[in-house]
């Protein structure tokens, strides 16, 4: 009988690696299938912000992650066609909510080369190129898929679509995609800068809010710069991507003696969220359950908070922590954070691409008057799922502080559930409560240092649960609300309780 592994992957691009390393690391039996033998040489997604750095250091993979994308310091301005500055989105050098930078740039190939090299470090993920998922069926308790150039079937208790916009996995799933309604075409051209250049270009994001040819620049990492470039009625999409066009396009900042080209495609922008992330025993992430405008640059962040949700939750149930309907929360929980930010990101693609002279006038006339609040960075909070209640900051990401020994939380307390609280809260807890955090692995931190205790007093709270995908969990402000949190903890297996 062939092996059955825990997981399977279908899809080696940043989610289903960055999925990959998180199980991995986890200790599952993981295996991962990817149509393509090598990474994909070509900038796509350049952008990603202090949380979805957080996932990296969950991952073991902060450092190197860190040496291969730069800090979004400079901010974005908005500008428009007579070249005055609507707004000013200003960036900041000072460490975020999660210890780390709020925003960061870099160059997709590089980045998917250290998530695989950081799946190299575990031996219980296989990793199989050149091996393009031709079906999947599931068949009691795994599915089996069939690839295209191999003999025999493959076997796993779930399987994950991380295969993007046109998912196999979706389609075989038969999940329905909603249209949440941008379909615009752009022009990405990516350029890398001669030696010199880069001292007369912005070193910040602009927004060109031209209603004649609405742009972007991005100051991406090192000498590599791009332009998304929308696409007008009456354009021919062919000579677009030709050369001759392209340098006529970006004239006004750089000319083909001062860079070189590195990749002119036309992409159509979508807005579609599917509706049914998991059916029985497989499931979707990023691209697979939803595509987003780049206007946030949240689209491959989007995935990536898939992964972290998903990661430990899949760990929980085939280890037998947690019934199988913990996965059902993945969804509920996940689906409306993607929508929040997917929407923002319509209305301000919208606000962007105005190419009516009077509704950009109208447009210019609400920045004069303050700035629409439109381009206030949404926090949503998760959908229902494994949270106490729906009321903030429940369902919020809780910031990382350094705690009184120099570790950084998530450093102290790994990827598990964390109990943490006042030393006479969490010693009066009863037997009951101590063995649902000892079921669950939990770090229980009784003396978390003069920041947290800050936090705890400033919400007046005696304790708190985080997830290991440090999503707050719960609050409780007396004994009774900590018996509460711990009763949603209460699983069939126990072990001994670790303590920080």
């Amino acid at each position: 009988m062939k092996k059955i592994f825990d997981v399977a992957i279908v899809g080696y691009g940043p989610v289903g690696a960055m999925l990959a390393n998180l199980l991995g690391r986890a200790g599952l039996s993981v295996l991962v299938l990817d149509r393509d033998a090598e990474v994909y040489p070509l900038p796509r997604a350049i952008h990603f912000d202090g949380e979805v750095m957080r996932v990296f250091q969950a991952a073991g993979l902060k450092a190197e992650v860190q040496a291969v994308s730069r800090p979004g310091h400079a901010g974005m301005h908005f500008v428009n066609a007579a070249g005055r500055t609507l707004l000013i989105r200003g960036g900041t050098a000072q460490e975020g909510p999660h210890a780390c930078a709020n925003n960061y740039y870099f160059h997709q190939p590089e980045l998917e080369r250290v998530l695989r090299e950081g799946v190299r470090r575990f031996a219980n993920v296989t990793v199989r190129l050149e091996c393009e998922v031709a079906s999947l069926e599931e068949r009691g308790d795994c599915v089996e898929l069939t690839c295209a150039k191999e003999e025999g079937v493959l076997r796993a208790r779930y399987v994950v679509g991380c295969d993007g916009a046109r998912s196999l996995v979706r389609k075989t799933m038969d999940s329905r995609m909603e249209d949440l309604g941008l379909h615009q075409p752009w022009l990405v051209f990516d350029a890398i800068l001669k030696d010199g250049v880069a001292a007369h270009l912005p070193d910040h994001t602009v927004q060109y809010c031209d209603p004649g040819r609405p742009m972007t620049y991005c100051n991406v990492v090192g000498a590599r710069r791009r332009w998304e470039i929308m696409v007008m009625p009456g354009d021919d999409r062919v000579r677009l991507v030709e050369p001759e066009t392209l340098w006529q396009l970006v004239a006004r900042w750089v000319t083909p003696a001062q860079a070189d080209l590195e990749r002119a495609v036309v992409y159509t922008f979508h807005s579609v969220l599917a509706h049914g992330w998991r059916k029985g025993r497989m499931l979707l992430a990023g691209d697979a359950a939803h595509q987003t405008p780049p206007f946030l640059g949240q689209g491959m962040c989007a995935g990536m908070r898939d992964a972290a949700n998903l990661a430990w939750k899949l760990e929980a149930v085939l280890r037998g922590r947690a019934e199988s309907a913990l996965l059902d929360t993945y969804e509920t929980e996940r689906a409306p954070h993607v929508r929040a930010f997917v929407e923002l990101a319509v209305r301000l693609g919208g606000i962007i691409q105005a190419t009516d002279l009077e509704a950009a006038r109208a447009r210019d006339a609400r920045f004069d008057a303050g700035g629409p609040e439109i381009f206030e960075f949404p926090s949503p909070g998760l959908g229902p799922g494994m949270l106490a209640d729906d009321a903030a900051p429940v369902g919020m990401p809780f910031a990382q502080p350094r705690l009184d020994d120099g570790r950084l939380l998530d450093d102290a307390v790994g990827s598990r559930f964390a109990v943490i609280g006042r030393p006479a809260a969490l010693q009066a807890a009863s037997p009951a409560a101590r063995a649902a955090w000892a079921a669950w692995g939990a770090c229980v931190l009784d003396r978390p240092g003069r920041t947290l205790e800050d936090w705890l007093d400033a919400h007046g709270a005696q304790a708190i649960v985080l997830r290991p995908d440090r999503y707050l969990m719960g609050m409780a402000r007396t004994a009774e609300e900590l018996e509460s949190l711990a009763s949603r903890l209460s699983a069939p297996c126990v072990e001994a309780e670790r303590r920080c």
